[in-house]
């Protein structure tokens, strides 16, 4: 869902292009208990530090794992949203907190759900 998208910057009206490019376990590169995702805004590097503590708050909460697409889909589900609400200029780097993190999960999981018909219906046969 937010791998590849398009979302328009509040305070220039400019539509930006958002590209997926990298999922780091943060412990690796920075010492943080974090995973980082990078985007491409408009080819400018930007990331997104996902704090580790909300995978385990998640999977408390539901039994389920965040994995490495729901994490991607998070990061870019906050990035297009602080882009459309004018939060999203000047820096390269944000962090989120535990809450937001499990915060806009829950906003990609409803709209998830919302292109996913619940109950598909059988054809029904057309009398003449």
């Amino acid at each position: 869902m937010y791998q590849d998208f398009r979302a328009t910057n509040r305070w220039t009206k400019k539509q930006v292009h958002c590209l997926y490019q990298a999922l780091i376990v943060a412990i690796s590169t920075r010492h943080a208990d974090a995973i980082d995702v990078k985007f491409l805004v408009d080819g400018h590097e930007l990331w997104l530090a996902l704090p580790l503590p909300a995978w385990d708050e998640y999977k408390k909460r539901s039994g389920v794992i965040i994995t490495d697409a729901l994490a991607i889909d998070i990061a870019g589900h906050y990035l297009k949203t602080a882009l459309e609400t004018g939060e999203g200029v000047g820096r390269e780097m944000y962090s989120l907190t535990v809450e937001e993190t499990l915060r806009h999960l829950d906003a990609v999981a409803a709209e998830a759900a919302a292109l996913t018909p619940a109950d598909e219906e059988e054809p029904t046969a057309v009398s003449s």
